[in-house]
């Protein structure tokens, strides 16, 4: 039987100028992580854009963010909270869809205002990364609810404080959607040209704190153990990892440590990033940061700590998710959108949702580039543009009798 989704996506071009209204709104309110305060105006704002959907709406406080200061020591901040929308948990298919809340620019960085490019292009802090798809979500669940079909699939949002610094406090959040859910939709911005994310490399994040012996650097330069020669040492060997395992790479990115160059440095802290392809990758780094670490420890009067550890596993195509991909496509074929996938170093809560074993699209929001930069800019008409495509699909999994392919996850 064949189905006439026209109306409905009609419906969206309507949409137009009040999206882009509310996405700019949103990219107005500073929203940088750790502006809790900024963070949950954003909730508080998508709390009223989502009423019309008619969903059982939860507040959820999230634990506070540890980070390790320039004393070596763990400070702890709070995060704003995560906001969570559930409506029909007895639908036969069961979607959970995501998006972001917060960005990297924090409450004191430059890049605070939106500026418009052409007329198809704005500028400005979270346009792209990711207010816009928070949009392209809300009124593609809009117009699906708009439908007859609405009925034949239960959805649960969540917009979380903190996946630009990892999803630490909200992973768990994303865990348990998992156990309830089929497929999950991740509104990250798509590539510039409409393409989506295919596979992704997993991630890990990692500190380390280097403490020696100050000592006067004339006088009693030979008491003294230097914590800044100690960890240079451990960043070379760090550094020379690269290479020694297809697809692995290690980025030290932040050091600082000592002070008056008259006293032999007593402290010192860096932080770095591993990528990583396959799952087995982390034993392979583990093996080798421990082998560093030891060989650090061993050394008269020095010690070294490490902190953190790899949060989101590699995201693999299944089989599943190769479906899902194919589906994305021929609803953009059907919208006169050419869209493939392509594999990327990034990743986004699209991996911790593949590691739960659920398919998923992890770039369904707008066509943007840029981000992470005072130059990110979101091209305004792909907002509607991709909220007909995540409406389609939406609609096509309502209407479709063939759900086998979800037993392959």
């Amino acid at each position: 039987m064949t189905h006439d989704f026209t109306p409905w996506l009609a419906w969206l071009d309507e949409q137009h100028q009040q999206m882009l209204d509310d996405t700019l709104a949103l990219a107005e309110i500073n929203s940088g992580t750790l502006n809790h305060t900024g963070v949950n105006r954003v909730g508080e704002a998508l709390v009223r854009l989502c009423q019309p959907l008619g969903g059982e709406t939860e507040i959820l406080p999230v634990a506070p963010y540890q980070h390790l200061n320039s004393q070596g020591e763990l400070d702890q901040f709070p995060l704003g909270n995560a906001v969570r929308i559930r409506k029909r948990p007895e639908a036969p298919l069961q979607i959970f869809l995501c998006g972001h809340m917060d960005t990297v620019f924090a409450v004191d960085h430059p890049f605070q205002q939106i500026q418009w490019l052409d007329d198809d292009t704005v500028n400005g802090p979270g346009v792209a990364d990711l207010k816009g798809g928070l949009l392209v979500m809300i009124n593609a669940l809009m117009a699906l609810e708009r439908s007859p079909w609405a009925d034949q699939i239960g959805w649960q949002i969540l917009f979380n404080p903190d996946e630009e610094i990892g999803s630490p406090s909200s992973a768990a959040l994303i865990a348990e959607a998992a156990k309830e859910v089929d497929l999950g939709m991740i509104y990250e911005p798509s590539f510039p040209d409409g393409n989506l994310a295919g596979e992704r490399k997993g991630s890990g994040n990692f500190s380390v704190v280097v403490r020696g012996k100050a000592a006067h650097a004339g006088r009693e330069h030979h008491l003294g153990r230097n914590a800044i020669r100690a960890m240079a040492d451990f960043i070379a060997a760090l550094d020379d990892l690269n290479g020694q395992r297809q697809g692995v790479t290690i980025n030290p990115g932040f050091i600082e440590g000592g002070g008056a160059v008259n006293i032999v440095p007593d402290l010192c802290i860096s932080r770095f990033n591993i990528r990583l392809e396959q799952v087995d990758d982390e034993a392979w780094c583990q093996q080798h940061l421990d082998r560093l670490l030891a060989d650090i420890n061993a050394r008269d009067g020095i010690s070294i700590e490490l902190h953190g550890g790899f949060g989101r596993k590699p995201k693999k195509l299944s089989g599943a998710n190769q479906k899902l991909f194919e589906l994305a496509r021929d609803c953009g074929a059907e919208l006169g959108m050419s869209i493939s996938w392509l594999p990327t170093g990034g990743c986004c809560d699209g991996n911790n949702l593949a590691a739960a074993g659920i398919p998923n699209i992890d770039t369904l929001g707008v066509r943007g580039g840029k981000i992470h930069s005072s130059d990110e800019y979101m091209h305004v008409s792909s907002l509607t543009e991709r909220a007909k495509l995540s409406a389609l699909i939406l609609m096509k999994l309502a209407t479709s009798s063939d759900r086998s392919w979800l037993g392959e996850r």
